[in-house]
């Protein structure tokens, strides 16, 4: 029953482990569909019952599949793991929610939508996308300092071209700080625009300095994801 029970839930590279992890796959998918389908108003009371019975197989289910894997390892480090952390953090919201009046830490709940990482640890592109992330993580840091930098010099331009035209709008530099963020981002929701000569000209320039920090760190992940991939192969 041990060997069983290891090629199917830890061992992943025989028949019946893949098997199992197709179905944990397919369950994570529709636990996620469930919880959205959770939040729609106005659900019939039938509708309702079919969910919270579905949430309680799908928690057995992975519950069941957190104690085996503890079991058989026969340690608590997997607990400690990423993907283990992620696993726990699935199913505890419900055990939070039932028994005595727990109602006030129901916000553990949301932690259900982490259930879409679980699919990350049968999937071997992570692993690429960490490397990535590695090889240019001193090259984003700084890049990140950088643009805070310029949020903060925006800010502060903004302010003083807008200021006396628009008071309530640009009232200090903390309320420029998020035309500086739209504006940097490239996003623009409108709400707040310049309307002086000096600001409209200042705002072009931050705007292709925008350009510009969105584009070098996607090149700077994308050149790095490129060479993972040399590597792999």
């Amino acid at each position: 029953m041990k060997n069983f029970l290891t090629k199917l839930i830890i061992k992943s590279d025989s028949k019946m482990g893949r098997s199992f992890d197709i179905f944990i796959q397919i369950l994570i998918i529709l636990s996620l569909l469930s919880f959205s389908l959770e939040t729609l108003p106005n659900l019939s009371y039938s509708a309702i019952e079919v969910l919270n019975l579905f949430e309680y197989f799908t928690v057995i289910v992975f519950s069941t599949e957190l104690l085996l894997r503890l079991i058989l390892s026969k340690s608590l480090k997997y607990l400690f793991t990423f993907y283990g952390i992620i696993d726990f953090l699935a199913v505890l919201p419900f055990y939070l929610s039932t028994g005595i009046d727990l109602r006030s830490v129901r916000v553990f709940r949301l932690f259900r939508l982490l259930r879409i990482f679980k699919l990350f640890k049968y999937n071997s592109a992570l692993n690429r996308l960490i490397k990535a992330f590695s090889e240019i993580k001193k090259e984003l840091l700084i890049f990140l300092i950088a643009t805070f930098f310029f949020l903060y010099l925006s800010s502060i331009g903004i302010y003083y071209f807008e200021n006396q035209a628009q008071p309530e709008l640009f009232k200090s530099v903390f309320h420029s700080l998020w035309w500086a963020v739209t504006t940097l981002t490239t996003v623009g929701y409108g709400d707040m625009f310049p309307i002086t000569v000096g600001g409209k000209l200042f705002s072009t320039l931050v705007v292709f300095i925008g350009l510009g920090i969105v584009a070098i760190p996607t090149g700077l992940f994308a050149s790095a994801l490129s060479k993972t991939f040399k590597k792999d192969d």
